[in-house]
């Protein structure tokens, strides 16, 4: 044995090392050609490369990829250095590719908080075979043979000499191909934003970059906080405390709810109810991490995007004004929203009361209808004081979280078959597809009819009203794009349409002044995420002069005096 080792040795040092520079090379260009497939697929599909100079401009731009990786290599081009920084390297570009590839999303900061953001749950429903084969094929191969390539030992000062001459020469490149491709490349960059994105796998570092800038922008500590001071309007004789359940739905469009004139057959229970579907509302964003926080900020998208400082939320203010708040989640959490205020899972037994029914839960996952089991108990273990004020109720669904949408509705709540039942969505059917995606829509009415019964047993002690809104929307395969998180500025409207229903119990109809029938002739009018969180504090007859905005206020304008 040790003479073969001894042999094994000597081998190994009669080979001729290789450079640490060339092996940044040689990773750069595998970077640029097959680990960024996606940018390339791209690029040859739009119309203004469909010309011998469009192929030269894609070549070049190659070119200019490897050129920049090469530059970015070349810093750790060193013995002891080189293989692990390619390494991550190969690994990110691999994924990145993948996600890109076989979803049609980007890779920005949004999308980058939404993978730091995953819980154990949503990685196993986007593991697949051509995950596996993908970082096999872009990064398994080529990191077997970097691993067994041995590396030449440099003088230093050799070595640094070596690699400013490398990175010299790409500076050089980059700047002639610059040069020669700026018109092609500004029209296309300037067209196709969305482009930028796709270079990989700069996108990822690049989006982990701006991360850390914006979290070391905002000072740390706690929130400010907003409306303190924050009081209950007084009631009508008669009276009883609001009890709003707001359900944030997850991944749904507004195009495929029935109704809103959706020619199938998903929201049947709804339908029969007098509830109100507002028709044209816009999200805060294009991904649960972006639009969670925005829409419970009295900021705005605009005012949250910009902020300098971290605020209290619209729970924060509920509670201020002497509201009993519960957040229950069924899904990776609340983004921090609700950790000052009484939360739990779906998952988790409700005060004094058993595990949930099997039937409820597999898999480590739990239906919607979850939410509303036990919820009685729940209400009960609140503050008592804070109760007979009024309560404010979020229940936080799974909804048609993707991409394994079949897996959001039980089995005998699937009335669209035969449906999609793959996490790879390119391998379903477009109708199948859209059958499991449905599916999970019709699953949500019937939640969303449950929770409305629920409320009217509570009409003994509460007013009872349900708001529902989705956090975002979802891309199906048009235009060769699935699940979410394309950046807002240039995203799809499937992804920003988002559905938004109302239900008012009739004697808080009377209570809070509202008038249905004007509500109903205004549901076609544009609002957005940034109505929400005035409109909440409206249904619960919070005022909060400080923060709050009547303008945004979505139903302020169907409020008339209350008798």
């Amino acid at each position: 044995m040790s003479s073969l080792l001894s042999s094994r040795t000597a081998a190994d040092a009669a080979r001729p090392g290789w450079n640490p520079l060339t092996l940044a090379v040689l990773a750069s260009l595998w970077i640029a050609g097959p680990a960024n497939w996606p940018l390339w697929r791209a690029l040859s599909n739009l119309p203004e490369t469909a010309t011998p100079r469009g192929a030269w401009f894609i070549a070049g731009f190659a070119l200019m990829v490897a050129a920049v990786h090469a530059l970015l290599l070349a810093l750790a081009a060193w013995p002891r250095t080189i293989k692990p920084v390619i390494a991550l390297f190969l690994v990110s570009a691999a994924a990145g590719a993948h996600f890109m590839g076989t979803y049609g999303v980007v890779i920005d900061s949004t999308m980058m908080v939404n993978v730091l953001q995953t819980d154990l749950r949503e990685t196993r429903d986007l593991m697949s075979l051509r995950l596996l084969l993908g970082l096999v094929g872009l990064a398994g191969l080529p990191l077997l043979v970097l691993w067994r390539v041995p590396v030449a030992r440099t003088a230093a000062a050799r070595q640094a000499l070596r690699n400013s001459l490398g990175m010299l020469a790409s500076v050089v490149l980059l700047a002639g191909l610059l040069f020669a491709l700026f018109a092609d490349l500004s029209a296309t960059m300037r067209n196709h934003k969305s482009v930028r994105y796709l270079i990989n796998p700069l996108n990822s570092f690049y989006a982990l970059a701006v991360l850390a800038r914006e979290a070391n922008a905002i000072p740390p500590g706690p929130p400010t906080p907003i409306g303190q001071h924050a009081t209950l309007a007084p009631r009508p004789p008669g009276a009883r405390p609001p009890l709003l359940l707001l359900v944030v739905g997850e991944t749904a469009r507004a195009d495929h709810f029935a109704l809103n004139g959706y020619p199938r057959p998903t929201t049947p229970r709804l339908s029969k109810l007098p509830v109100i579907s507002f028709t044209d509302v816009s999200s805060c964003g294009t991904s649960t991490a972006a639009s969670l926080p925005c829409m419970f900020s009295h900021l705005g998208r605009v005012g949250y995007e910009a902020r300098e400082a971290e605020y209290e939320n619209l729970l924060d203010l509920a509670q201020h004004a002497g509201l009993a708040v519960l957040w229950l989640d069924n899904q990776s959490g609340c983004k921090g929203l609700c950790e000052r205020t009484a939360n739990a899972f779906a998952r988790d037994p409700a005060p004094g009361r058993g595990p949930l029914p099997a039937t409820l839960c597999r898999d480590g996952e739990c239906y919607d209808e979850a939410l509303l089991h036990d919820l009685d108990a729940r209400l009960a273990a609140l503050d008592p004081a804070r109760l007979a004020r009024g309560v404010l109720l979020v229940l936080h669904q799974m909804g048609s979280h993707g991409p394994a949408y079949y897996k959001r509705s039980p089995p005998d709540r699937k009335p669209f078959t035969p449906e999609c039942t793959t996490n790879v969505l390119q391998q379903c059917a477009p109708d199948a597809l859209v059958n499991a995606y449905d599916n999970s829509i019709a699953y949500t009415d019937h939640v969303l009819a449950s929770a409305i019964a629920w409320l009217q047993g509570q009409a003994a002690h509460f007013d009872p009203a349900l708001l529902y809104v989705s956090d975002h929307g979802e891309s199906l395969g048009e235009k060769n794009l699935y699940l979410h998180g394309v950046p807002f500025a240039f995203a799809p409207r499937e992804q920003t349409h988002v559905p938004m229903l109302a239900w008012l119990a009739p004697q808080t109809e009377a209570s809070s002044g509202l008038a249905l029938d004007c509500l109903k002739r205004l549901k076609d009018r544009p609002l957005s995420h940034d109505h929400l969180f005035h409109t909440v504090l409206g249904l619960l007859g919070v005022q909060a002069p400080d923060v709050q905005r009547t303008e945004l206020d979505a139903f302020a304008a169907c409020r008339r005096a209350a008798p």
